[in-house]
């Protein structure tokens, strides 16, 4: 089979392996989409990844073979899986904190989600692995795992004013995912967007935005919507002190900034702390999302309450994926999916 493998350069080169073989509660499936995330364009810039890794964890397949004792699934069933499963029983998980759980972390799909066949473990197939409705389609089905990360996050902004106010920064994928599950889920809510790209602000604004702007016209666009007052919650989806910054400035007293994206490494914030304080602002972080995340997603994804489609920009196979780092790091692209390779013979 063919993966997209980690160089040493920061780029993905294709690579032959061995197709797995599942074994006792494991299943492989066939690459159908696997999303582009940023965080892989992450890795990739910062050279995380030792080379050879393989990338991708925002998966779609059709099931090729199971493994002893697998009873959910079957081959040819179409199957959305994550790649992280905690184990429900440590202090963190019982607290809340599903997605710090160290069982959590380990990575469940091998070798990555940008291989032709990707084998699941055991956990995945037997808590977390969902067979598709017959009218979903499989791109939808691919925003799952990135669309629970954001539920996560709007969870833990607490708006409690259905008719308040939210501020998205950054246009790109992830920021117009967070306008898209922010209207299923608070329809009423004014929802900001703000970008350097004119193409994305407009685009915000056809998927339902309130308003768009650039970022320098963020705190007189969140006054104007806001009557002053400010906005409930910022969602940070770009990362870095200077964001952090300007979601400060338009944030209202008691409101909360949830910081979703990575900054620098080494980087630290740098805003007055007396203000914080004496508004009762909060700042907040949040990472990936849990099964409870996933299985709330996937009820109004599977009811078609969200619509992600519209964030598609491209569909690219597996051996031109370097195609598709090469548009995120222009900034040309929203939403990539990687789908098979071309056959040989066909090119």
């Amino acid at each position: 089979m063919r993966v997209a493998a980690c160089t040493s350069d920061g780029n993905l080169r294709i690579e032959r392996r061995s197709v797995p073989s599942p074994g006792p509660g494991e299943a492989v499936l066939r690459l159908t989409w696997c999303g582009f995330c940023g965080t892989d364009l992450f890795k990739l810039d910062n050279r995380t990844q030792t080379p050879g890794t393989v990338l991708g964890h925002e998966l779609v397949g059709i099931v090729h073979k199971i493994g002893d004792g697998v009873t959910a699934l079957n081959p040819g069933d179409r199957v959305v899986a994550p790649h992280h499963v905690a184990c429900g029983r440590c202090g963190l998980c019982r607290r809340g904190s599903r997605t710090l759980c160290s069982v959590f972390k380990e990575n469940l799909m091998s070798p990555g989600g940008f291989s032709e066949f990707v084998l699941l473990g055991e956990r995945v197939v037997s808590e977390a692995a969902r067979i598709i409705p017959d009218d979903v389609s499989d791109e939808s089905a691919a925003f799952l795992e990135p669309a629970s990360c954001v539920l996560r996050g709007i969870d833990k902004a607490e708006i409690r004013d259905p008719e308040g106010c939210a501020v998205v920064i950054g246009g790109g994928s992830m920021g117009l995912l967070h306008l898209v599950v922010l209207r299923a889920v608070h329809p009423e809510l004014s929802v900001i967007v703000t970008d350097p790209i004119e193409e994305r602000r407009a685009l915000a604004e056809r998927l339902g935005a309130t308003s768009s702007c650039p970022p320098d016209q963020l705190e007189t666009t969140a006054n104007a919507v806001t009557a002053g007052l400010g906005a409930d919650a910022v969602f940070d989806t770009v990362g870095g002190s200077e964001i952090l910054v300007s979601a400060m400035d338009v944030i209202r007293p008691g409101g909360t900034v949830v910081l979703f994206a990575h900054a620098g490494e080494g980087e630290t914030a740098g805003f007055e702390l007396n203000p914080l304080f004496k508004n009762e602002r909060r700042v907040v972080a949040t990472y990936s999302g849990s099964l409870d995340e996933q299985d709330r997603l996937a009820d109004l994804l599977f009811s078609g309450t969200l619509d992600p489609m519209p964030l598609i920009s491209h569909r690219i196979p597996l051996d031109r994926i370097q195609d598709a780092v090469d548009l995120a790091r222009r900034r040309q692209a929203l939403k990539i999916l990687i789908g098979p390779p071309v056959k040989e013979g066909r090119r």
